[in-house]
């Protein structure tokens, strides 16, 4: 019998191996999309009205506390209460500052008699002029000390400086307070600010200020209109006044607080502290052809080493590029000057990988980090 060795079996097994898989090609798998981030280019005639949430506040507000330190006397006023200008809202006890102005009142009369005799004597020769001048300072010393001591006493009562409502009141009757300490908080209701948050993007384009001329020169007119709308009053609608924009960004948001105000409602309240939605109606200042910010990671260099961006489709999720013109540089946006009209969606973060009619799908919310500074543009 002949002896097969093993060597032999087992390339035996591994030629029929290959000839029974010898007709069959390998399977190319199907290319995967690529996940990217994806940008929104501000702009397009949907930004043209905006609507923001807003901050409703008293247009007129104050801390009011005594001049002078005391025991409380009264608060004749509780929170909520509406007072005219000039009503009395609290007291001190006045009884410490009456008899400081006794002191001064005599000190008064006494300097003020020598004064006069001095004033006579002097012109007699009978007195030096080292001692007249002392007299006199000591007269004018005395004079202005009784003006701070009648000053004194009517600071022991707290007015209202303007029309409005009590908001808080901070003290009660007979507390001691500080000068200074804030004892009533005051409120103009009948003219109301809402303050909203305006993004970088939309400030950029922004043009002008927040009026401009129109008919007769030196007649100006609100560019921005800007309307107002409450919970629970459905689609009603009242009419606000640009007031002012803040020209320093907030550390924090990166956004910039405009105030517009408005005169408050009078067929229902509106208090500081509610909130409402404003609406702005942009087409007045932002240009037609106003230019674009977009992340500088997006805009990418083509074969020839020009501009470009990563258009997405969002119905087939395929990208396409597009030439654009660059402008100035700020912080890690840059300048579109042409090539974008606004609305379109670019590809943020990823572009350097991508090709024509690739695939790719967004990146969920949590994992859009912020790129690393050695990742590559």
């Amino acid at each position: 019998m002949m002896k097969v060795l093993p060597g032999v079996i087992v390339g035996g097994l591994l030629l029929a191996g290959l000839v029974a898989c010898g007709g069959a090609e390998p399977t190319v798998p199907e290319p995967t999309s690529r996940p990217v981030k994806v940008f929104l280019v501000e702009g397009g005639a949907g930004d043209a009205v905006r609507s923001f949430p807003g901050k409703v506040n008293a247009s007129q507000r104050a801390e009011l506390a005594f001049r002078v330190s005391g025991k409380v006397q009264e608060v004749l006023v509780r929170e909520g209460d509406l007072v005219k200008e000039g009503q009395v809202l609290a007291r001190l006890d006045p009884a410490d500052y009456e008899l400081v102005l006794e002191d001064r009142q005599a000190r008064f009369d006494n300097s003020q008699s020598n004064f006069k005799r001095a004033r006579e004597l002097v012109k007699a020769g009978n007195i030096s002029r080292l001692d007249f001048d002392r007299m006199e300072a000591e007269y004018r010393s005395a004079t202005a000390a009784l003006s701070q001591a009648r000053k004194d006493l009517e600071y022991t009562i707290l007015t209202a400086p303007f029309a409005g409502r009590v908001a808080q009141r901070g003290v009660e009757n007979f507390e001691e307070v500080v000068a200074k300490q804030a004892v009533i908080w005051l409120q103009n209701i009948n003219q109301l600010d809402i303050v909203i948050d305006l993004p970088e993007s939309l400030v950029r384009s922004i043009r002008g200020g927040v009026s401009r001329e129109v008919g007769n020169p030196g007649h100006t007119e609100p560019a921005v209109r800007a309307t107002a709308r409450f919970q629970g009053r459905g689609d009603q609608t009242f009419t606000l006044q640009p007031k002012e924009v803040s020209t320093r960004a907030d550390p924090q948001t990166q956004t910039f607080r405009a105030t517009l105000t408005m005169p408050a409602p009078t067929a229902f309240t509106v208090l500081p502290g509610m909130t409402a939605t404003v609406s702005l109606d942009l087409s007045g200042l932002v240009s037609v052809d106003s230019v674009k910010w977009v992340p500088a990671r997006a805009v990418q260099a083509d074969a020839g080493l020009e501009p470009r961006v990563w258009l997405l489709d969002p119905v087939s999720m395929t990208v396409s590029p597009r030439k654009v013109t660059i402008g100035r540089l700020s912080g890690s946006m840059v300048e579109i000057t042409d090539g974008l009209v606004g609305g379109e969606e670019i590809i943020a973060v990823g572009a350097p990988y991508l090709a024509e009619g690739m695939r790719v799908t967004r990146m969920a919310e949590r994992e859009q980090a912020a790129p690393r500074a050695d990742d590559p543009n």
